[in-house]
């Protein structure tokens, strides 16, 4: 038998909870514990966001917060990550349209039933509202890069690019680099020399 699609009764909590995660530090583990105490939410309905969470990636089976709980905690990447949360969760929904999100209430209500085998009633009413909680939290293009995700380049990753751009851009795309050194106090020039001559050969060359 098929398990159906993520949901809470308590679906008006989704965006409530996920506000709170935001602003409070990654825990170790996602715990009821964690939950009721450092998010404020520990009324009985809130407990199922825990096993809710696990079905669509942000915590693991263990409760260990994974790699889309700290992307959504990236104001720059958060809108992403429930986007990605999305597929994990709904990934029945996505095989049958891939552009759910975009399905309007009584479209994707349909879509649930077809996914899942259910009648309509308060499963599948408390499946849509649920997806449509995290919809509004969501982006389903990813962000660029620079758009607050940073780049970590090293010296190896510039080496050997030349006036040709990078292998796999479009073309007439271009990428700058900034480079900031910090110089020794010394009046010797032979140092300054040196470190230019150092830079030349192993960076502006390739």
């Amino acid at each position: 038998m098929v398990e159906n699609p993520p949901y809470m009764n308590a679906y008006g909590l989704i965006p409530k909870i996920l506000k709170k995660m935001k602003e409070a530090p990654r825990p170790d583990r996602f715990t009821l514990d964690f939950l009721s105490t450092k998010l404020g939410f520990s009324g009985g309905s809130a407990r199922a966001f825990v096993p809710f969470a696990k079905r669509i990636g942000l915590i693991g089976p263990d409760g260990t917060p994974t790699e889309l709980y700290t992307k959504f905690r990236n104001p720059s990447e958060s809108g992403w990550a429930i986007g990605e949360a999305m597929r994990v969760g709904y990934k029945t929904l996505y095989e049958r349209n891939e552009y759910a999100h975009d399905l309007p209430s009584d479209k994707l209500e349909g879509l649930i039933m077809e996914a899942t085998g259910l009648s309509k009633g308060s499963v599948v009413r408390s499946i849509l509202n649920s997806f449509v909680a995290l919809k509004k939290e969501a982006s389903f293009e990813e962000p660029l890069e620079g758009e607050g995700r940073p780049l970590e380049r090293d010296v190896e990753a510039v080496k050997g690019r030349g006036s040709e751009g990078v292998q796999g851009l479009p073309s007439g795309v271009h990428l700058s680099y900034t480079i900031n050194l910090n110089l020794p106090e010394t009046t010797n020039v032979a140092v300054f020399n040196a470190i230019f001559k150092s830079l030349k050969e192993h960076l502006l060359q390739g």
